[in-house]
C-alpha cells in the first residue's frame, strides 16, 4: 500500500505540471504570468521542490540506469499491448497518459526501492539505519 501511495503523489505531481487536459501548472501559468506572477512562480517552486525529492531519492536508489530498465519494462508491456491489439498507438492522448504514468511509475519504483529491496534480500541500507 505504500508503493501505491508513493506512486500516486508522483502521478499527481507530474499531471498537475502537464497533461493534455486544459487543467495543468502550464498552460495555467502560461495564461495567468502577467496578472498572477507571484502565485505562479510560488506554484513552480511547490513542483519543483516535489521533483528534487522524487528525482534525488530515485537517482540514489536505481539510478539512470535502473531508470531506463524500468522505462524500457514499460516501453515492453506497452509494445505488447499494443501488438495485440489492446492499445491503440495512434492516439495522442491515450499516450500522453502512458507517459505520464510511466514517468510516475519509475519515481513511484525509485522511491519505493530501498524498501522493496530490503524487504526482499533482508539486507540494509545505510540510510535505513536509526541513530540512537
Amino acid at each position: 500500500m505504500a508503493f501505491v501511495f508513493r506512486w500516486l503523489i508522483a502521478f499527481l505531481l507530474l499531471s498537475a505540471t502537464w497533461n493534455p487536459t486544459r487543467w495543468n501548472f502550464y498552460r495555467w501559468s502560461m495564461e495567468n504570468w502577467d496578472t498572477r506572477l507571484s502565485i505562479v512562480v510560488l506554484a513552480g517552486l511547490v513542483l519543483l521542490v516535489g521533483y528534487i525529492i522524487y528525482l534525488r531519492a530515485t537517482l540514489r536508489s536505481i539510478g539512470p540506469l535502473g531508470m531506463a530498465l524500468v522505462v524500457a519494462v514499460f516501453a515492453a508491456v506497452i509494445w505488447v499491448l499494443v501488438d495485440i491489439g489492446w492499445l491503440e498507438s495512434g492516439n495522442s492522448v491515450v499516450n500522453q497518459w502512458l507517459a505520464i504514468i510511466v514517468a510516475s511509475l519509475v519515481l513511484g519504483i525509485g522511491l519505493s526501492w530501498s524498501i522493496i529491496r530490503r524487504r526482499i534480500s533482508g539486507q540494509v541500507d545505510i540510510d535505513d539505519v536509526d541513530e540512537g
